[in-house]
């Protein structure tokens, strides 16, 4: 009796260390697809394709020009990583199961909408979606739909390893 108590205890232990392993994992994706695909997003900027820098995030809570610099483009980079790492969980939570590439995409088009549409008000310097051109448009819809992808896929990917890592444990205890 003692010891199938001692293995349920490992066994839970274990359970918690691998769930806080792939939330980590999600954070980690999350901060490093959001840091990726804003510094393609300043290459872009810089070569003219979009005229959405990354310091546009500082927007509505920083005052001041040393924000529509260089220097609030890498803090507004490291800051979009940041709220990436949410995205990254909202993501596991709600669609981490669907392993098809669309699903990525789908949300990265959810993201985009999200951010054009219904955040614009929050962004003084993002202008309605009329007023921005058709390069820009373009490629930012094609940048949120390549981070979607990369967040969908990734975390999709983890989440199929944790099941197969499971099911092989299981069929080893019986």
């Amino acid at each position: 009796m003692e010891t199938e108590r001692k293995q349920d205890e490992r066994l839970e232990q274990n359970k918690d260390e691998r769930q806080f392993s792939f939330t980590g994992r999600v954070l980690t994706i999350g901060f490093v697809g959001g840091v990726f695909w804003s510094l393609i997003g300043y290459a872009v900027y810089m070569l003219n394709f979009t005229k959405i820098r990354p310091a546009l995030v500082l927007s509505p809570w920083v005052v001041g020009d040393w924000k529509d610099k260089a220097l609030g483009d890498w803090i507004g980079i490291i800051l979009i990583g940041l709220l990436s790492m949410l995205v990254a969980i909202i993501y596991k939570v709600v669609l981490a199961k669907f392993k098809h590439m669309m699903t990525g995409v789908l949300y990265g088009i959810a993201l985009w909408l999200i951010v054009f549409y219904l955040l614009r008000p929050m962004f003084p310097g993002l202008k309605p979606i009329q007023e921005l051109g058709t390069n820009t448009l373009v490629t930012t819809l094609c940048l949120y739909v390549l981070y979607g992808l990369f967040i969908g896929f990734s975390i999709s990917f983890e989440y199929d390893e944790l099941q197969k890592a499971r099911e092989s444990r299981r069929s080893e205890n019986q």
